[in-house]
């Protein structure tokens, strides 16, 4: 699906990713782990286009991607939730998801008939449709921000820290929310998340960051038997 080759990315004269490569085939879930400022959204800000390689390339389907403007990349069919769920919290739900279709040409028919799709798999949101987003709890809002996104009906969905700020019992629920996704509507995903142990249990396969450089990469099963890993990042 996605294929990211060899590409550094400054900020200025910062380096934040170095020589990075990694890739999405068709129905995986593949998570980068990390700590703070290893450079897992600078990731996928570059796959967005809102911050460019200085070299290598990014690659969508087969089809370069690295030089368009982001919201060509949008109609390619890649969408991102960035970190923080970023919904529009003075307009209602519904309101908040006939935005996440801005970039398709529904007919109204089509509108409120993804906007269904998305109230039968977030019933929660249904019982809020007419709420101000910023109303809503936290979980909500992420279930809100990750509806939207699906309301473009993406072929790779990107998803920043979906659990940050969330309490565990909510996160269990966001995290069988991606799971469902992935295996119900066939959408690959990556997830860029601080919860190491929950990223590793949903996924296929994860790549762990540090100082934006992929340290370690493999199946998800063989990180968390990872004796390195489990002392670095899952409490072990």
């Amino acid at each position: 699906m996605i294929e990211v080759n060899n590409i550094n990315v400054y900020y200025d004269k910062a380096q934040a990713l170095t020589n990075l490569s990694m890739s999405v085939k068709e129905g995986q879930v593949v998570s980068v782990i990390g700590a703070n400022g290893a450079g897992k959204t600078t990731i996928m800000k570059t796959i967005m286009g809102l911050v460019r390689p200085t070299n290598g390339s990014v690659k969508f389907i087969g089809n370069n991607i690295s030089h368009l403007p982001t919201h060509k990349i949008v109609e390619s069919g890649i969408i991102y939730v960035p970190e923080g769920r970023r919904i529009f919290s003075t307009l209602s739900v519904y309101d908040n998801l006939e935005m996440g279709g801005y970039s398709k040409t529904y007919s109204k028919k089509e509108l409120k008939e993804r906007i269904e799709e998305q109230f039968n798999f977030f019933p929660r949101l249904k019982d809020r449709m007419n709420q101000k987003g910023g109303s809503l709890s936290g979980g909500e809002q992420q279930m809100l921000a990750i509806a939207r996104g699906l309301m473009s009906q993406p072929k790779l969905l990107m998803l920043d820290e979906p659990s940050l700020g969330l309490a565990p019992i909510i996160i269990e629920d966001i995290f069988k929310i991606i799971v469902d996704i992935n295996k119900e509507k066939k959408i690959p995903i990556i997830l860029v998340e601080q919860n190491a142990y929950m990223a590793l249990e949903i996924s296929n396969r994860a790549y762990v960051l540090e100082s934006g450089v992929i340290v370690k990469e493999g199946s998800s099963v063989a990180l968390r038997e990872s004796s390195d890993i489990i002392k670095a990042y899952l409490g072990g």
